[in-house]
């Protein structure tokens, strides 16, 4: 019994040092006090991830969070499917399109077209800060994370990077770790939708994986957000926490409250 007992605790102090990130990142400042529109200030009829749906945050006052694929001539491309079928009604692979086809396709059925990244740094920069998702497809994480980090080397704003794929975040780690980097997580296990195999669900729900990628902030799904892992991340080593997608003031509220940097979806806070 007192075996088990000892390994219990073993298995226990290993969890809780696998959850630590890394603190103290001075740039973390720049990104706080402020709220972030997902995809934009989108809706009624402005496109999610569209340059309208960019300017209209930054005439409002918020930063925004964005999502970044890598196309195939190397550049990058501002969209969060990798399909076109539901943004643009064609069901193109981003990552086969290079920069001149991007004019050949509208989203939502409005004129706006899928923009570049490069021109949400020009119309962003000095101004607001920048909540970067890297869109990993296959095997292209360090690729894509390659060229965002270069894309941003002469950027003159604040920003932060994050991911869903913990490779993104290794790959940052490794090469760039003056990058404030995020792991983006959720509540995998209840997700009914994902198809990701059980024990890489519970590893990415968990949070498992700190170890591997030790990330500047926790990016959180805020309906899962009071989850034992979670709790130990943000109480115990003090990770920033930021919570995704918040639909009304009070969520709003409740966020900024816990001390969440809060990002919204289809109202102004």
């Amino acid at each position: 019994m007192i075996y088990l007992l000892i390994s219990l605790i073993v298995i226990f102090v290993l969890y809780l040092f696998a959850l630590r990130g890394r603190t103290g990142h001075k740039g973390l400042q720049a990104l706080q006090s402020w709220s972030y529109a997902h995809r934009g200030l989108h809706g009624n009829g402005v496109p999610e991830n569209s340059m309208e749906a960019f300017r209209l945050a930054l005439e409002n006052g918020y930063g925004i969070e964005l999502d970044v694929h890598l196309m195939a001539d190397g550049n990058l491309a501002v969209i969060h499917d990798s399909s076109l079928k539901r943004t643009a009604g064609v069901d193109v692979k981003i990552e086969d399109l290079v920069t001149d086809q991007l004019h050949d396709y509208y989203l939502e059925g409005t004129q706006e077209r899928i923009p570049e990244f490069r021109q949400v740094l020009e119309l962003f920069a000095g101004k607001a800060p920048l909540i970067i998702e890297l869109k990993a497809e296959g095997k292209n994480h360090a690729a894509l994370s390659e060229a965002v980090c270069k894309m941003l080397e002469s950027y003159n704003g604040a920003y932060c990077l994050e991911s869903f794929d913990p490779r993104c975040i290794h790959w940052l780690r490794k090469n760039r770790p003056q990058e404030i980097r995020g792991q983006l997580s959720e509540n995998f296990v209840g997700n009914k939708a994902s198809k990701l195999p059980l024990v890489l669900k519970w590893v990415l729900t968990a949070n498992i994986l700190n170890f591997f990628t030790r990330p500047d902030f926790l990016a959180y799904r805020f309906s899962d957000r009071k989850r034992l892992g979670v709790g130990i991340c943000r109480k115990l080593w003090k990770i920033q926490g930021v919570t995704w997608t918040l639909r009304d003031s009070q969520e709003h509220k409740d966020a900024v409250a816990e001390g969440w940097l809060p990002i919204f979806e289809y109202f102004k806070p």
